[in-house]
């Protein structure tokens, strides 16, 4: 049995709130019982599991949103790694996120231990046996990277000191010796375990080149989005206007790392402002403060390194994007999906359509491709085909997140309204005759936020609908026919066929 889970974005605690510890309570209550409904073969016997293996893909330990990138103006994830003051502030990010999730880690850390997970062994007619007897089932839990941990694959020995000391508080399986793999194939224990059970799995970050600029050991423009923008811009509104805005902007403007896309955030910024903000001065001077840090980072060595000549680069589309003064239209939010689905190659928001490159789907080895980074959970049939009496069904998974999202609405997108919900997800796929055959089982979790957590609701009726309030047919609403012609259902049940 393999279990995948992604993006838990574990913080040190200075920028924003991640999960609570009482995920990870869920999560091994649920891992316990998934392995005995895996021992569950298809003959209709019981033969207990002996291993479980739980791969944690990528973007777990988050180094980069910290805020103490910021105490020093010297070291940033796209200078000198080699430098001890490079290691010291990895080392400092890390050993805070290791100190702010001790009780969660715990919990994970304990999976490993022996007795963590148990099961009851099976008497010689091969069902569960009647006795309190229980045996331990080896838990191996492995580590890949993304694009907030990437630092965890950096070679040398302080570097595996770094690992050494992850290693034993997640109670991993990876060596620290040896560099995080972000690839499947860096690591040959991980590699086997996917192949055993048909999935090829990695991060996904490869897909999104605002986050990957092909080489993983290498910083990127999202880093620098995250330390100078999303880690900064908080701490300076609250410095410049802190007695002049309302609690409910503050408690916003922390939730911005939480926005997927991040190119999204000055449209939440807008929502959150219009809502929360009732005086056009106060929200035109927090957009000011955007826009000037917007022009600082645009101004940074390391992004104007990434400006070429052609006009549609990702500085320069960064530049069109970002700044409040730059907007040329209502349909603002609209405009930027439509930019970042572009400069990956795509119509949508949906990393489903890479899956279709993949080595391992087009020999057929793996059933299963897997991908994490975009924090929503999917799952999208890819292919099915038949040769020498074998069916094969393939099919795209994502990991989706264990923290809070938000969401644009769908209705009148140019009122930047967003919806909030906590959510959970993973992943757990079987080999041979588990759980009676079955090749996997995905689960997610959404807690709704209470409306008491954000009380100012647009007030104003969606433009080009009906008020609140007001019956409206379903005709108007939608504009068009139903979904089912019934003229040509009439014809043909007329002549006694069906078309």
């Amino acid at each position: 049995m393999l279990v995948v889970l992604s993006d838990l974005h574990l913080t040190d605690g200075t920028s924003g709130e991640t999960i609570s510890s009482g995920a990870f309570e869920v999560f091994a209550e649920r891992l316990q019982d998934m392995a005995l409904a895996a021992s569950l073969r298809v003959d209709g016997g019981y033969r207990p599991l002996e291993q479980i293996d739980v791969l944690l893909l990528g973007d777990v330990l988050d180094v980069i949103r910290s805020t103490r990138w910021l105490a020093r103006k010297d070291v940033r994830p796209w200078t000198d790694p080699t430098k001890p003051e490079y290691l010291d502030m990895v080392n400092q990010v890390t050993a805070g996120i290791l100190r702010q999730n001790e009780e969660s880690l715990a919990t994970l850390r304990r999976l490993s231990e022996p007795g963590g997970i148990t099961l009851p062994p099976a008497d010689k007619l091969g069902r569960i046996a009647d006795t309190r007897e229980q045996q331990s089932v080896k838990v191996n839990i492995h580590y890949m990277v993304g694009n907030h941990d990437w630092f965890f694959r950096l070679p040398g020995p302080g570097y595996d000191l770094l690992r050494q000391s992850v290693v034993r508080h997640l109670g991993l399986a990876n060596r620290p010796d040896q560099p995080f793999p972000h690839d499947p194939h860096e690591n040959d224990a991980l590699l086997d375990t996917m192949r055993r059970h048909k999935v090829f799995a990695r991060h996904g970050d490869i897909y999104d080149p605002f986050n990957f600029e092909g080489d993983r050991n290498a910083s990127s423009l999202g880093d620098a989005i995250v330390i100078e923008l999303l880690n900064r811009f908080p701490a300076q509104v609250e410095a410049e206007l802190g007695a002049d805005l309302p609690d409910a902007t503050f408690h916003g403007l922390r939730e911005i790392d939480n926005v997927r896309p991040l190119l999204l955030i000055p449209v939440w910024i807008d929502g959150i402002l219009e809502r929360t903000c009732a005086f056009p001065e106060m929200r035109r001077r927090v957009k000011i403060i955007w826009d000037r840090l917007a022009d600082q980072f645009l101004e940074l060595s390391f992004v104007r390194e990434r400006d070429t000549w052609n006009p549609n680069d990702l500085v320069d589309s960064l530049q069109r994007v970002l700044k409040f003064s730059k907007r040329l239209s209502v349909g603002w939010a609209a405009d930027l999906l439509k930019l970042v689905n572009g400069l990956r190659g795509q119509d949508n928001d949906s990393y489903a359509a890479h899956a279709l490159a993949e080595q391992d789907f087009r020999n057929r080895r793996a059933k299963h491709i897997v991908y994490g980074h975009t924090h929503y959970a999917e799952s999208v049939p890819l292919d099915a085909s038949y040769a020498e009496g074998y069916v094969l069904n393939q099919t795209y998974f994502n990991s989706g997140t264990w923290r809070r999202v938000h969401r644009q609405t769908m209705l009148a997108p140019s009122e930047h309204e967003f919806l909030a919900s906590d959510v959970m997800t993973y992943l757990t796929f079987f080999q041979g005759d588990e759980r009676r055959g079955r090749p996997y089982e995905t689960w997610s979790g959404t807690l709704g936020i209470s409306p008491a957590e954000n009380q100012n609701r647009r007030l104003d009726a969606a433009e080009g609908h009906a008020p609140v309030g007001r019956v409206v047919s379903p005709s108007a609403l939608h504009g068009r026919a139903p979904h089912f012609n019934t003229a040509a259902f009439k014809s043909s049940a007329s002549t006694g066929r069906r078309k």
